[in-house]
């Protein structure tokens, strides 16, 4: 049974591994002045599958479950249909069911237990007269610059761009209110939207909020990891056998830990889940290797396997082959669910039918006209082929 954690030690495991933290006033207040359970909201737009990049927001989640908070999650369809239609309007509704199996079962593989955990359906309250009336408010106060400006890491930037690009941001902010939270939590990309928040809120009548925000790690490719690009992640229902053969060609350049998704992967999902397990301060990653190479290297401290990693005691492919097994084993779980929850399977299908099959071409007859040879003849009954030349009737 995992021990009562002291406020002071519920606020430190909040901000373990987080890039930046506003307002952590707020956040203070609530725990060791008012001593009451923090209500933190994570917002999810439910667009492309979810990959396992979403291990390190779950992470996070796990930790404010620890600390006792109250974890609302936002299934943001709406947004997902604003973010330059990333989401049909026809799915939106299947797409989001399909997230919260997936973030369920993300958060019961890490045994994290979820009875403060609630989910929010976006459309479940942003179609009411209040918060539409709220929301014209709130764009009364914010220059096309600042909403353009907000959004620019988050949604999709194209030209001549649609205006609901510029409505997303401000559903954001909107949202700390009408799901009556302390703290919005998201990956750093999303900063500029949480300063607008900070600055528009009290605008229009409401109080500010903290922000918690993620590093963004990067993907397999390098960069981002995205839903859209099948190179950069691991989808959560991969087999292991794609798992392996993904992380096999994954982006890892020797002695480079800069950038690496996969040293970054340790750091920010296995070290911290394996801590999570083990109910203490220090997680463990296991990298195998042949008793004549030295036997297994044990690490407990990411800034040890960093050096090694530099210093190429730990090399890609061992760093690689350790990772495949940690990722798989935490999948197992969350794969066995899916198999045995026939809904969840459904709503799969539904959430992301397999695209259209091309129509095949139809093959037009080739005009090869009139002078090559055999041009003109044709098939009598008896056989014989009978051609016309310049007049003249040949028989064969």
């Amino acid at each position: 049974m995992a021990k009562e954690l002291t406020g002071q030690e519920k606020i430190d495991l909040i901000y373990q591994n987080l890039q930046e933290v506003l307002k952590p006033e707020i956040i203070e207040d609530v725990i060791l002045r008012q001593q009451r359970p923090l209500k933190v909201y994570f917002g999810t737009a439910t667009t492309g599958r979810p990959h396992c990049g979403y291990f390190c927001p779950i992470v996070k989640l796990a930790h404010f479950l620890r600390a006792g908070c109250h974890v609302k999650i936002l299934l943001a369809d709406i947004h997902g249909f604003l973010d330059n239609l990333k989401a049909p309007i026809a799915l939106v509704n299947h797409r989001a069911k399909y997230y919260r199996y997936v973030i369920t079962a993300l958060l019961e593989a890490i045994h994290v237990p979820t009875e403060k955990l609630e989910f929010v359906l976006g459309s479940d309250y942003q179609l009411s007269p209040k918060y539409t009336m709220d929301l014209f408010r709130l764009s009364s106060v914010v220059t096309e610059h600042d909403a353009k400006k907000a959004g620019a890491e988050v949604v999709k930037q194209v030209d001549n761009a649609p205006l609901s690009g510029l409505i997303y941001p401000l559903m954001q902010a909107l949202d700390e209110e009408h799901l009556d939270v302390d703290v919005q939590f998201g990956g750093v990309d999303q900063r500029k939207i949480f300063a607008l928040a900070l600055d528009t809120l009290p605008r229009v009548g409401y109080k500010e909020r903290a922000h918690l925000m993620n590093p963004m790690v990067p993907g397999l490719a390098g960069g981002k990891m995205s839903a859209s690009d099948p190179d950069s992640k691991v989808d959560i229902l991969d087999t292991p056998e794609v798992v392996k053969k993904k992380l096999k060609k994954a982006f890892a350049v020797p002695r480079e830990t800069e950038g690496n998704g996969i040293v970054s992967f340790v750091e920010y999902v296995l070290l911290p889940v394996s801590a999570l397990e083990r109910d203490d301060d220090k997680g463990r990653f296991v990298v195998g290797r042949r008793e004549e190479e030295g036997g297994d290297m044990v690490y407990e401290d990411i800034e040890v396997l960093k050096r090694d990693y530099r210093e190429d005691k730990l090399t890609p492919q061992l760093l690689k082959a350790a990772v495949t097994i940690a990722l798989n084993k935490l999948l197992e779980p969350v794969q066995a669910a899916f198999q045995a929850n026939k809904d969840w399977q459904e709503v799969e299908k539904l959430a992301y039918p397999p695209p259209p099959e091309p129509e095949k071409k139809k093959k037009k007859p080739k005009d090869k006209g009139s002078r090559y040879p055999g041009a003109g003849a044709a098939k009598k009954a008896d056989g014989t082929v009978e051609e016309k030349l310049e007049g003249l009737e040949v028989k064969e």
